[in-house]
């Protein structure tokens, strides 16, 4: 077994903090959301790339045309809830926008019932109500603070919707080949179709300052490869349930960072919102994953 050099709390706790400068980054940024979106899996793509042609290139002949198919599918999925959640921060706050964007469980569990019949609990669908609650004070808000909030709050919530339906999609795949060869497939899929959106809306897919370069690349090495890579090696030796619990503070650590990097400050429903949907997606993820 693996020997681990530091205690895997620490790589959660390193986890946290890189997935939740994604939106920190993108605000960051001049580009246009859609640009900002290709570079940052494009970059992951080509970041990838040695390691799938050295080791994991050889997996593809297991994959069917059905799969081929679905992994389109569903990398114009991720591509269009980058595009969408990195537009609703145009209109919304950092705090607001990760939150609601946060509530893939929620959307997950609605899915599995609609697609996959799988049955409800009682914990669950209290978990789900307190959940949209919060959604509410959130939205709600927002609206008074600034009516054009409201619209970051509505994108957010697609963006929710679509990412969950990329990881439904992307489960019968998931269990026919490794994590690099699904992630490297979904990634490559997702950044041409984001090219092709940039093209057809005739976004310059250059020049821009050396700033959005960097933050490019720091969307691709920071939020999107060493978050996800950190969780990935923490889980061979802590449950499942504690990596759940640690990416539902992805908000939190997404508010700290815009109060000292952005500047941005919380009003009171914001807080409330957010900790109410927080409380809600903990208490249905202690009810549903299992260790």
């Amino acid at each position: 077994m693996m020997k681990l050099v530091l205690n895997p709390y620490i790589l959660i706790l390193i986890g946290v903090i890189s997935v939740s400068t994604s939106a920190i980054f993108v605000k960051l940024s001049s580009a246009p959301s859609g640009v900002i979106a290709f570079y940052r899996l494009f970059f992951s793509v080509l970041l990838m790339s040695p390691l799938f042609l050295i080791k994991y290139v050889k997996e593809l002949k297991y994959m069917t045309k059905k799969d081929i198919l679905l992994s389109t599918i569903a990398g114009a999925f991720l591509a269009f809830h980058f595009i969408l959640w990195f537009e609703s921060l145009n209109y919304t706050s950092v705090a607001s926008s990760t939150v609601l964007v946060t509530m893939q469980p929620l959307f997950s569990f609605i899915g599995t019932y609609i697609f996959f019949k799988e049955p409800l609990s009682i914990k669950s669908i209290i978990s789900a109500i307190i959940t949209i609650g919060g959604c509410i004070i959130i939205s709600w808000g927002d609206f008074y603070l600034d009516e054009a909030a409201i619209l970051g709050d509505i994108l957010a919530l697609i963006a929710c919707g679509l990412i969950t339906a990329y990881l439904l999609i992307g489960q019968s795949i998931r269990k026919r080949i490794s994590m690099i060869t699904y992630t490297f497939i979904i990634y490559f899929m997702s950044s041409l179709t984001l090219f092709i959106y940039v093209v057809i809306k005739g976004e310059a897919l250059y020049p821009y300052p050396a700033e959005d370069w960097l933050y490019f690349l720091l969307l691709a090495i920071v939020a999107t490869l060493l978050g996800h890579s950190l969780f990935n090696l923490a889980i061979k030796w802590v449950s499942t349930n504690v990596i759940s619990m640690a990416i539902l503070f992805e908000p939190v650590g997404a508010a700290i960072l815009a109060f000292f990097i952005l500047g941005e400050s919380l009003v009171w429903t914001q807080i409330l919102g957010g900790i109410v949907v927080i409380l809600g997606l903990t208490i249905f993820s202690l009810n549903t994953v299992k260790k």
